[in-house]
């Protein structure tokens, strides 16, 4: 699958006050085990369709990476919006969840994992040279750099 690079210097403009940043993966800790590990990696692709397809329940875009370690780096409305959509009993989260909770926590067979963050957007910097839309600039709006934004320091409104 190929992307459209954009040639030269691009940022990241938001257009909202903050933004949700929600790091998740999973670790084959036991990798031979290979049942218990596709059945947790089997469970992501499905919310993703969901969340692809339901613009209400937040999330502005994702990347991820495969790996024995893999990772998803999403990036959301708000914070209510993730916890919202963790508890939906009807989205694709919950009953794989609990099911891995009474199934596979303790074992040692794969390991989850996830860390949130808040962000104000006044805090945050970002530039991508010579990449396709990317990050958060692919999950908001991607802009040339430009007066006022050729600096970090100016990307921080410093």
């Amino acid at each position: 699958m190929t992307q459209q690079v954009f040639p030269g210097r691009f940022t990241a403009a938001p257009g909202r006050s903050d933004v949700t940043v929600f790091l998740i993966g999973m670790r084959a800790n036991r990798w031979w085990q290979i049942g218990r590990v596709m059945w947790t990696a089997s469970k992501m692709p499905p919310m993703l369709r969901h969340l692809a397809t339901h613009a209400d329940a937040g999330m502005l875009g994702a990347h991820s990476w495969f790996g024995r370690t893999t990772i998803l780096l999403s990036y959301w409305e708000s914070p209510e919006h993730l916890q919202r959509f963790a508890a939906d009993r009807d989205a694709p989260h919950l009953q794989p969840w609990r099911d891995f909770m009474k199934t596979l926590q303790g074992t040692g067979s794969v390991g989850v994992w996830h860390e949130t963050y808040q962000v104000p957007t006044a805090d945050l910097e970002a530039v991508y040279v010579d990449m396709p839309a990317f990050g958060l600039a692919a999950a908001t709006t991607h802009a040339p750099v430009g007066p006022g934004t050729k600096t970090a320091r100016q990307r921080l409104g410093r």
